[in-house]
């Protein structure tokens, strides 16, 4: 098994997080006697509902990408509430097959902004790369207004194509 490579700055433990938000004990697989000493403070101050409430919709939007659903993925997109972006071109931007996704962990929350690391397996078929590992450090924002206060999966630029915002 190939290590996985960091394509951003993001990490946590999902059993951790859901130990935290939920007053529950850990889960299976992340456990281990010194897992709250290895939360952040960041992650620990935040309040339980907005880590439960950005580790729902973390959830929900890495499923919709794993399963190729980008029209229920784009409710999550920070985009999604841009004017200048719409759907047909969000859809246009795709490449990546997701053959597996792993929400981790919250690395970092804070007012309006968290960090969640997510484990992924991948293929590009156009660069014909298979198999592809990586951890990335996946960038959230709480939007309030048209967000309605709600955790969005953060624009990023391509580190290979800087291409902007529309």
């Amino acid at each position: 098994m190939k290590n996985p490579q960091p394509l951003c700055k993001r990490g946590l433990c999902l059993a951790a997080l859901l130990a935290a938000a939920a007053g529950t004990a850990l889960l299976g697989g992340c456990a281990t006697s010194g897992a709250a000493a290895a939360v952040p403070e960041s992650v620990r101050a935040a309040p339980a509902d907005q880590k439960a409430a950005l580790l729902e919709r973390a959830l929900a939007y890495w499923a919709a990408i794993r399963e190729g659903d980008r029209a229920t993925a784009w409710r999550y997109e920070e985009a999604s509430q841009d004017p200048r972006w719409t759907l047909d071109a969000y859809l246009k931007r795709g490449g990546i097959v997701y053959n597996s996704v792993e929400v981790r962990d919250i690395r970092n929350i804070t007012a309006d902004t968290a960090v969640v690391e997510v484990f992924a397996t991948y293929n590009i078929p156009m660069l014909r790369l298979q198999n592809q590992e990586a951890v990335m450090q996946d960038q959230w924002r709480l939007l309030a207004g048209g967000g309605g206060g709600q955790w969005f999966h953060a624009w990023q630029d391509s580190v290979a194509f800087q291409l902007g915002k529309p």
